[in-house]
């Protein structure tokens, strides 16, 4: 066992959090500093102060010094870890122009059809996916900056992802991982590099490659902590900082999942299901495979956009009770809430909830929906079908991913901080019918950051190295069948007929929101 730490920096939607870790897995120290997700200028806008990410981060890296200073001191590298499609742009001068457009902005863009070339329009009809790549193409943010903010784009010289912002603030290099390039970006999935030739996709976006930053495979050297950095954050000047990749993709590593057997399932504010392969599978028709955060592999997966989000929210709009209890008990009122799930049976009495929060390829109209209601059901009622709706969506693309990749999965790990719930794991057990698992922290996305950095600096020589030496197995939850039976019974009766029944109405209700916006201050 090394001497050696790492320092893993890990950007959540709400939160960031920056841990030490030794090199069998352990944390020595952690310190979370949550953020206001993000503003709203406008109904359905989310941007992010520049700053608001960096300094937040810098507090935390101040609390690991001033709680740990000696471990601070044994720090021989960092690495970074952030959420997804969360952009904005720089000048020449590596300046930034705007606040980041974040994940969960919903504003789309105007010139869609236009852009395209006729026998493109030709081809994608033919394959019955205009209408979704059109969808596709209006919720892209930066062709939405092209459109309406011209001085933005007149002067921009890159378009970077959160990670290579944070990158750039810490090396003063404009580089990223290949693994971190996820989102509505002119990116070859495939290939995993940026897109070269004219091909369908390369109209989804207004900007190419040239405006693209380089880009290094995970556990490649990104930079080093500069003078401006450390006087900033008080890590050492000199210190490496290693490419790892994106949130979701180190989670599925610090998970330990490397292969298509077992599928990874993180319950974050997205929550979301993926596999690793070795070929290139896309998990639904014309949805593609991630780069995995292992060089040559790929993670196919299925997101539920706002997933876990919806613990907060119901806790911010019906959960003052526990909140209240929580402060006065010294615990978290996700605790509390537990208790509403004891109170309420399996398959909730009817009520059900499907959490298409936004649009996707193939459900192009989403929205979320609840059904089911009568009189016997309470506040209680609504939290579980909160958390059976998110089961229901991860098994939905569990289905799709086996389907598709031609695998079998026996079991899955599970993290984030959906995860802490023994009673929540359970009942995704009993709805996928899989066992589903722990290791030693629900921070697997940061575990996953900390793993491919000491891989980064030579300590590990393979990823299977790495995950034995610092991913341990702890608790495991076998499904109950008796209660899978009574869920399949729902999600085959219900769930999987909500969507398809109700398309036309979710069009108009988006129709409507376009046409009667409501501002935001």
């Amino acid at each position: 066992m090394s001497n050696d730490y790492v320092l893993a920096i890990d950007f959540g939607t709400q939160s960031v959090r920056a841990i030490i870790y030794n090199d069998r897995g352990m944390e020595i120290c952690k310190a979370k500093v949550p953020f206001t997700p993000y503003f709203s200028l406008n109904s359905g806008w989310a941007e992010q102060h520049p700053e608001t990410y960096w300094d937040n981060m810098v507090k935390a890296i101040h609390r690991l010094k001033e709680e740990y200073p000696l471990g601070f001191d044994r720090i021989v590298a960092v690495g970074v870890t952030t959420i997804r499609d969360t952009i904005t742009f720089v000048d020449k001068d590596k300046k930034v122009l705007r606040p980041f457009l974040v994940w969960l902005d919903e504003r789309e863009c105007s010139r869609v059809e236009e852009v395209i070339p006729f026998s493109q329009k030709l081809l994608l009809k033919a394959v019955k996916m205009w209408e979704p790549f059109c969808g596709i193409r209006k919720v892209t943010k930066m062709n939405w900056v092209h459109e309406h903010e011209p001085e933005v784009w007149n002067n921009t010289e890159k378009i970077i992802q959160l990670s290579g912002y944070i990158n750039l603030r810490l090396t003063g290099r404009l580089v990223d991982s290949v693994a971190s390039q996820i989102g509505h970006l002119p990116f070859d999935y495939k290939n995993q590099k940026w897109q070269t030739k004219k091909v369908v996709n390369t109209y989804l976006t207004d900007a190419g490659a040239d405006k693209m930053i380089d880009l290094v495979d995970s556990t490649s050297l990104i930079g080093h902590i500069t003078a401006e950095a450390a006087a900033e954050t008080g890590l050492k000047a000199g210190l490496p900082v290693i490419a790892c990749g994106s949130d979701k993709g180190c989670e599925t590593f610090g998970s330990g999942v490397l292969g298509s057997d077992k599928a990874s399932i993180s319950m974050g504010t997205t929550a979301t299901i993926q596999i690793t392969t070795q070929k290139y599978v896309e998990p639904e028709p014309f949805m593609p495979a991630y780069p995995a955060v292992i060089k040559g592999l790929y993670n196919p997966e299925v997101e539920i956009f706002r997933g876990c989000w919806m613990v907060t929210w119901f806790k911010e709009q019906f959960g003052e009770k526990e909140c209240a209890r929580a402060a006065e008990l010294g615990c978290s009122p996700e605790q509390l809430l537990d208790e509403l799930l004891d109170v309420t049976p399996v398959g909730n009495e009817g009520l059900v909830l499907q959490p298409y929060w936004s649009p996707k390829i193939k459900i192009p109209w989403a929205k979320g929906t609840m059904i089911g209601f009568s009189d016997v059901h309470t506040r209680a009622h609504f939290y579980r079908a909160i958390i059976e709706g998110i089961g229901f969506g991860l098994y939905e693309g569990l289905s799709s991913i086996q389907q598709r990749a031609g695998s079998n999965i026996k079991s899955i790990m599970i993290s984030g901080g959906g995860s802490v719930s023994d009673r929540v794991c359970r009942i995704i057990a009993d709805i996928t019918g899989l066992p589903v698992c722990k290791t030693q922290t629900y921070e697997n996305s940061a575990l996953g950051c900390a793993m491919l950095t000491y891989m980064g600096i030579g300590t590990f020589k393979t990823p299977q190295q790495a995950i034995s030496h610092m991913v341990h197995d702890d608790k495991c939850y076998m499904p109950d069948m008796k209660n899978h039976e009574k869920y399949m019974l729902l999600y085959h009766t219900v769930y999987e007929r909500v969507y398809r029944k109700n398309r036309k109405t979710f069009k108009n209700i988006r129709a409507y929101n376009r046409r009667y916006p409501v501002p935001k201050s």
